[in-house]
């Protein structure tokens, strides 16, 4: 297994060789960006409730640096609940055009409310009517009901800034472990693991 450094040089065209994995995972977004035709910055995200039981669903990678993976929710949802009382998550990309997949796991902690404000800010208006209009993961009586409620904050805001509500922020995964997939003939896939060693990571070449 080697150790390797935070100021490994840029990753190589064969990502096995790769020995900086921020730089393989901008380089795969990069090219999962051009070639999947929809969403390729939506994830798996997985975290787990009070008796350890496993939830996943599929969210939206908004921000990516070795500081860690951000994506926004409204807290008060299933997976704020969950991450408030285990602050851990794994999530995987997987770019089926491209036969390639990423896992990641590590701690969460929130963005900063400048970092929320920030990026409440640069979504598309309905889109915060609409985080605003939702109590996400709690019942909903009929569709009507949430479009009346988009309606009556459309009004009430008219053509005037839209605050960001307090139960609506962000959160950064700093992955502990990164492993890079790639398909291989007949199941012989190439993986390739890096794992938080101190200040730097350890890379290990694992069997398909």
């Amino acid at each position: 297994m080697d150790r390797l450094r935070d100021d490994e040089p840029r990753a190589p065209a064969d990502f096995t060789l790769a020995r900086d994995p921020w730089a393989l995972f901008s380089a795969w977004m990069t090219e999962a960006t051009a070639a999947e035709p929809e969403d390729a910055n939506a994830m798996a995200l997985a975290t787990a409730d009070a008796n350890g039981l496993p939830d996943v669903r599929m969210v939206l990678l908004k921000g990516a640096d070795p500081h860690g993976l951000v994506f926004y929710t409204n807290v008060e949802s299933a997976k704020g609940e969950q991450l408030a009382r285990n602050p851990q998550a794994a999530v995987v990309f997987h770019w089926k055009s491209l036969r390639r997949q990423i896992r990641a796991r590590g701690p969460i902690v929130p963005v900063t409310p400048e970092e929320a404000d920030a990026y409440f800010a640069s979504r598309h208006r309905d889109s915060r009517i609409g985080a605003i209009a939702s109590r996400q993961s709690r019942p909903l009586a009929d569709r009507p009901t949430l479009m009346a409620e988009v309606a009556e904050l459309s009004a009430r805001y008219e053509d005037g800034p839209i605050p960001r509500p307090e139960n609506w922020t962000g959160f950064r995964i700093a992955p502990v472990q990164m492993e890079f997939w790639q398909n291989g003939d007949f199941r012989l896939h190439d993986r390739v693991r890096f794992t938080r060693d101190g200040a730097g990571w350890s890379r290990a070449r694992l069997y398909p």
